[in-house]
């Protein structure tokens, strides 16, 4: 993991946030998709730190997280 992005690199991202968080906002993150990395932040704050992490850990968690069989 690694956080050491610059605020002018994320502004160059491309953030996506989940269509599950509807019109308030509220507890959510937003993820970018790079072209060697994932990088995740807090919505509610854009200019804040984002955690990174490879686009093979991001994908284990996509799949753990969507699984039926975690509790």
């Amino acid at each position: 993991m690694n956080n050491a992005v610059s605020s002018v690199a994320a502004s160059a991202l491309t953030w996506i946030k989940s269509s599950y968080s509807g019109a308030e906002g509220g507890q959510c993150v937003e993820v970018a998709a790079g072209t060697a990395a994932v990088h995740i932040r807090d919505s509610k704050a854009d200019a804040g730190p984002m955690l990174t992490v490879s686009r093979e850990a991001w994908a284990g968690f996509v799949r753990h997280a969507s699984s039926e069989q975690h509790v």
